[in-house]
């Protein structure tokens, strides 16, 4: 696993190998299948581990992850780790919760040409975030920036819990952690699942655990005033008002004022239209739609919308480890108005 949980025994980190490799033979041989199960029980008994019933996740046809966990509620971080959220998107899932606190919101390009939202919480964690949902195969790459990052999600495709289970992070899923989730009786299932991120993090790690490579500072000279934006999905859209009043722009989603669960307008002060190479992953959801790769490491174009203006700027991100560089014509870097950030991920022309 990316990082091993406080007072989890190797053995029984075995035992969870061992069933995941049960998964990944499942459809072949009985034979084996049944020889790797009898060995992950026994490992799993020598190690005192206790198994309970799982809710099934009816998230886009997604497993959840089985990881040992040693109490269920208890923080499962190091510290200095930033908590990252997958968030349902979808109209059924609106108004969320929480999304006004995060540090960074990062828009994506889901099946179907919908959209789903990472939120990245450093400076403060609210009481509750969600509806939480499953996570993809771009989330690893866009989350290397981070020393050791939690990331909460619903569930994956079964054949990508393997990357998730190896990258350097900490995934908790429902199962991992029953007592930090809870679902929702206003709206049905699977927009219903939040989470209680006091349940997983000791404390908010403080802005210094937000490695994205974004600076903070004046605006750079130059720019054109810009009332609005709109960036376009297949599927959904997302426009960006500015608000002089606010000193903000405000967020709307496929026509509708994006707002949290206590009415709050989202409103972040600095919004980044970064366009990127999407292109088709090895996974699908369960109607055999292809899940979009959003590619995060490499170089290209962006706008930067701040102060009411936009400014037409370079990223470059050498590697997945590195945060993200913007800069002018001149390659002098910009920097963001102090505030939430929005990075929404556009296919580059």
């Amino acid at each position: 696993m990316g990082t091993s949980r406080p007072g989890s025994p190797a053995r029984a980190v075995r035992a969870v190998r061992a069933v995941r490799a049960v998964r990944a033979v499942r459809a072949g041989h009985s034979a084996v299948v049944t020889a790797l199960l009898t060995a992950a029980l026994s490992i799993s008994l020598a190690a005192g581990c206790t198994s309970g019933s799982r809710e099934p996740s009816p998230d886009d046809g997604r497993t959840t992850s089985v990881k040992p966990s040693p109490s269920g509620t208890g923080p499962t971080s190091v510290a200095g780790s930033v908590l990252a959220v997958k968030i349902d998107n979808a109209p059924d899932a609106r108004p969320q919760t929480g999304l006004d606190t995060a540090d960074v919101v990062y828009a994506e390009q889901v099946e179907g040409g919908l959209s789903r939202l990472m939120a990245v919480y450093a400076s403060t964690l609210p009481k509750a975030v969600g509806p939480v949902r499953s996570a993809r195969e771009s989330d690893l790459e866009l989350l290397r920036q981070f020393h050791e990052p939690v990331l909460a999600f619903s569930g994956a495709q079964g054949k990508l819990l393997p990357l998730i289970d190896r990258a350097p992070l900490d995934a908790v899923t429902p199962e991992d952690a029953s007592g930090a989730y809870f679902r929702g009786g206003d709206r049905a299932a699977p927009h219903n699942l939040f989470l209680r991120p006091g349940r997983l993090l000791p404390g908010a790690p403080g802005a210094a655990a937000l490695t994205t490579g974004f600076r903070y500072g004046a605006a750079p000279p130059g720019g054109t005033a810009l009332p609005s934006l709109t960036v376009r999905y297949p599927a959904a859209r997302f426009t960006f008002t500015w608000s002089a009043d606010r000193a903000r722009w405000l967020v709307s989603t496929d026509g509708a004022p994006t707002v949290t669960a206590d009415g709050r307008r989202v409103a972040p002060a600095t919004v980044v239209v970064q366009y990127v190479k999407v292109r088709a992953s090895g996974f699908h959801d369960f109607l055999g739609n292809n899940t979009p790769y959003t590619e995060t490491v490499g170089a290209g174009k962006a706008r930067v919308l701040r102060d009411g203006r936009a400014y037409d700027v370079a990223w470059r991100r050498p590697a997945a480890a590195d945060g993200t560089e913007f800069t002018t014509a001149d390659g002098s870097p910009v920097d963001f108005a102090r505030g939430q950030v929005w990075v929404v991920f556009a296919q580059r022309p």
